[in-house]
């Protein structure tokens, strides 16, 4: 059996630095490479609740949810509640801005499978091994920054 989820990406950017967080050597999709907080919403979540709650839990900070400026998919084996089955996850990033910057990862749930967050120069963050589906994401996100932002 398949199924379809919805997910969002948050893109928080502070004095010049991206935010990223890195999957842990465990994860059974993308262990060991970077990508953005977010995560899967829940039936019966609002979109904005959904991905101010993931960037919380992921690391620890409080955001304003702002424009939405791409869409992708991607494909997995089923974790959670779907485990064995095939998952197509459709994704929408969204630019946010942070209403506090000091990281934690008291939140973190086990099965997000993260074990870092940094604040990582705009400017440095294609040098990081992410997960090869967001790359797109991240140069579109780059693309449409502000000149000096």
């Amino acid at each position: 059996m398949a199924v379809l989820q919805f997910a969002q990406k948050a893109f928080i950017e502070h004095e010049g630095a991206l935010l990223l967080v890195r999957k842990s050597a465990d994860d059974p999709e993308r262990p060991g490479l970077w990508e953005v907080p977010g995560g899967r919403m829940e039936f019966g979540e609002e979109l904005d609740a959904h991905l101010k709650r993931e960037v919380a839990e992921e690391v620890g900070i409080d955001v304003d949810p702002g424009q939405a400026f791409a869409i992708w998919e991607w494909k997995m084996n089923g974790r959670r509640a779907t485990e064995g089955q095939q998952v197509q996850v459709v994704a929408v990033a969204r630019v946010c801005t942070p209403r506090s910057t000091e990281l934690s990862a008291v939140g973190r749930l086990a099965d997000d499978y993260l074990d870092d967050a940094e604040w990582v120069p705009v400017d440095e963050v294609l040098q990081r091994q992410l997960i090869p589906s967001l790359i797109p994401v991240v140069e579109a996100f780059l693309q449409q920054r502000s000149p000096g932002a």
